[in-house]
């Protein structure tokens, strides 16, 4: 498995990448294993205020679907069109093209409550 140090770590397995105010979105390598070939992305709403732990997007895969938690509150952006034609990408380039969507931060200190690298392989290697 795989664990960007750039990154932060939620435990729902969600990555996160904060740059300027704005966080990029995605799942983990270890989340897209998990859930096996993904089939369907349900993306979220751009300009939709979400709360940080609710929520707002679906992954469908062929084992099950599992729901896409904010792990930041704040707007949505972004969202990455190409997963509603190509949702595999979440297993081919889970931390590049598989990305799901942008969010603008509204409250930074949440950030801080995020899990780095280490932390979250320890969460899921145990």
């Amino acid at each position: 498995m795989i664990y960007p140090d750039d990154l932060k770590y939620t435990q729902e397995h969600e990555w996160v990448k904060v740059t300027d105010g704005r966080a990029m979105i995605g799942i983990t390598d270890f989340a897209q294993d998990a859930l096996g070939d993904v089939v369907f992305v349900q993306l979220p709403e751009i300009g939709v205020s979400v709360l940080r732990s609710v929520g707002i997007a679906e992954v469908e895969s062929t084992k099950s679907v599992s729901e896409i938690y904010a792990p930041l509150t704040g707007v949505i952006a972004e969202v990455n069109t190409a997963l509603e034609e190509t949702p595999e990408l979440l297993n081919q380039d889970p931390y590049g093209a598989g990305w799901i969507f942008v969010l603008e931060v509204g409250v930074e200190a949440e950030i801080g409550g995020l899990m780095d690298a280490s932390a979250y392989q320890a969460l899921v290697e145990g």
